[in-house]
């Protein structure tokens, strides 16, 4: 038997095939690999330098530009945030910053200052993040502390839905993606940790405070 690292929750066999076997958890939804499965830590960061993530790439922006309206939306320049997980390209935070907004970046591989997650924000963005989180519960409890009062966490991820079969789609291809969420997992969170409400809008997905 399998434990979810979300909630640990009982998990069952859900996607047997090669490189790519995933569990499904009874009691969150979500939907995980083994963490025997996972690629050892210098292949993940050499995987991650692969992503040709240019800051004034039209396209890259257009990509990430859900989270960054919404940031533009509900926030002012006063207010600061931070982007966690900002890889090798933190185009968030160029498009914020040259509005005038006060955000930093934090990132395991490519800027890792710790003393930033001892911080707390108005707003985090986490854009193409929480599908890697070896530990998502450690890691959103985290994210949750890092937030002011009223603060909001903007996630962008791609929320399994049976838009297809789960052997048959795209996302769970790549091998850094280790825990994939379906939108039970995301009330799940929303519940558990606190979080007022949580907003699921295609790939865009705020947990308020």
């Amino acid at each position: 038997m399998e434990v979810c690292p979300l909630c640990s929750g009982a998990a069952t066999l859900y996607c047997d095939k090669p490189k790519h076997i995933f569990y499904l958890c009874g009691t969150c939804n979500g939907i995980f690999r083994p963490a025997v499965t996972f690629i050892k830590s210098d292949a993940e960061k050499a995987h991650y330098e692969l992503h040709n993530n240019d800051v004034n790439d039209i396209r890259y922006q257009q990509f990430v530009s859900p989270i960054v309206n919404a940031i533009l939306a509900d926030f002012t320049p006063d207010d600061k945030g931070l982007d966690f997980g900002s890889g090798t390209g933190p185009v968030v935070a160029k498009m914020l910053l040259d509005k005038g907004f006060q955000i930093e970046n934090y990132d395991l591989y490519f800027e890792n200052v710790p003393e930033r997650l001892k911080n707390q924000y108005h707003y985090i963005s986490c854009c193409e993040v929480m599908e890697h989180f070896h530990e998502p519960l450690k890691e959103f409890k985290m994210l949750q502390k890092m937030l002011l009062p009223n603060g909001k966490l903007y996630c962008k991820t791609a929320v399994f839905n049976n838009q297809k079969p789960f052997e048959d789609w795209y996302y769970k291809d790549d091998p850094t993606h280790v825990f994939i969420y379906q939108e039970a997992t995301l009330h799940w969170i929303q519940k558990n940790l606190r979080f007022s409400e949580v907003s699921i809008l295609d790939k865009l997905i705020v947990f308020s405070l």
